[in-house]
């Protein structure tokens, strides 16, 4: 039976990219397939415990401020409720 797959596209920090691109060269690989792989072995290797998902949350550039600016927009009416194009 085939593998389920879902498509998501990451964008990355210039730097990031930049080794993502060095590696794939190095490696022989398309960077996509790289990334992927690597994103899949540290989701996989990650602790899915709540202080570990706050943690990885708070390691994430300006959240806080899209967080609110998403709260804002939501209370204004501002949205697209899910599963509408």
């Amino acid at each position: 039976m085939g593998r389920a797959s879902n498509r998501l596209n990451v964008t990355l920090p210039d730097e990031t990219a930049a080794k993502l691109s060095r590696l794939a060269e190095r490696t022989r690989v398309r960077e996509g397939t790289l990334a992927s792989s690597l994103l899949a072995q540290a989701i996989d290797d990650l602790d899915p415990g709540a202080a570990s998902v706050v943690e990885l949350l708070e390691g994430i550039p300006g959240a806080w401020e899209r967080i609110e600016i998403g709260l804002k927009q939501a209370r204004s009416g501002k949205t697209i409720p899910f599963g509408e194009p």
